[in-house]
């Protein structure tokens, strides 16, 4: 099984150094036998630098973004940082990326949010230009790019390619990602809303292209308590309840909120609910908050994670 974890997984709020210790955790990823790490980012350090800096310490293991948001960053900058990050690592990068969630990003910057649709499609068009063709021409309604005549280049020496993974859920968005991208990274959609709605939507669209990864990120831990990880994940997420992609996948999954994802329990309990992503059609699993309740009870869930990998 490919199993990978997202990072910061919940322990890092005393970290002298977020870098640092993000480098450390990758390498005891690694160790515990794990396949890649993901790196989330929010609005304080970049996530593709991070994945960038510890692929480059931590050999071996693949490293990506989990998730990016598209907006509102141009997709010249994101091609660029993503290129260098491969060439970085040597190809074990993988791009994540996400439309985000207006309510939260739009007061943030203060700039106008686009329509996620039309803009996810015209951004990852242009991404696949300068990814695979080195050079960009494109006018789009939500954005545009354009090198040709500049004499400017947009490719990175000792890059390679860069697999392009979109926390697609909602039915339009999995179309587009299916069309353009090379997977999906959804988080907080169980098995039932994969094997019901993911899978064959995403497998649909990218009909005559190579089969979509289908990445599940869930929050997963190996605890004596496991309805406490459960209440505290609940509340931190409490607020996707009202964002309507998130609300759509609880409903196609029959659940009201984060809580009732959560995978937690005794080693044999978590081992057996990974498994239901697997067979739901995931091709890998990525779990996330293994370190809500402390470092000790993240790399306990990690090494059963890494056992299972390597099973």
């Amino acid at each position: 099984m490919t199993i990978g974890v997202a990072l910061p997984s919940g322990d890092t709020a005393n970290a002298v150094n977020i870098v640092d210790e993000l480098v450390t955790q990758t390498a005891q990823a690694a160790e515990a036998g794990l396949t890649s790490v993901w790196f989330s980012q929010q609005m304080e350090h970049d996530a593709i630098t991070v994945a960038a800096l510890a692929g480059r310490a931590v050999p071996g293991i693949a490293v990506g973004t989990g998730v990016v948001p598209i907006y509102p960053r141009h997709p010249l900058l994101i091609a660029g940082l993503a290129q260098t990050a491969q060439a970085a690592t040597g190809g074990r990068f993988v791009l994540g990326l996400g439309t985000g969630a207006k309510n939260w990003l739009e007061p943030a910057y203060g700039v106008e949010y686009p329509p996620p649709i039309k803009h996810l499609r015209e951004y990852l068009t242009i991404l696949r230009q300068v990814l695979d063709d080195g050079e960009i021409d494109f006018q789009g309604e939500t954005v545009s790019a354009h090198a040709k005549g500049f004499g400017a280049s947009v490719r990175v020496a000792g890059s390679s390619d860069i697999p392009l993974i979109v926390a697609a859920m909602g039915r339009q968005a999995l179309r587009v990602t299916g069309e353009l991208a090379d997977g999906t990274i959804p988080f907080l959609a169980g098995p039932k809303a994969l094997s019901g709605l993911i899978v064959p939507e995403i497998t649909k669209a990218a009909a005559g292209r190579p089969a979509p990864r289908i990445i599940a990120m869930v929050p997963v831990a190996v605890t004596d308590e496991p309805d406490d990880f459960r209440a505290i994940v609940d509340r931190q997420y409490a607020f996707f309840r009202d964002i309507p992609s998130y609300r759509a996948i609880f409903d196609a999954q029959g659940v009201d909120s984060a809580g009732d994802l959560v995978i937690a329990g005794d080693e044999e309990t978590v081992a057996a609910e990974i498994r239901r992503y697997f067979d739901a059609g995931a091709t890998e699993v990525v779990a996330t908050q293994a370190g809500t309740r402390g470092t000790e009870e993240r790399l306990r869930t990690w090494r059963v994670l890494g056992d299972l990998a390597q099973g």
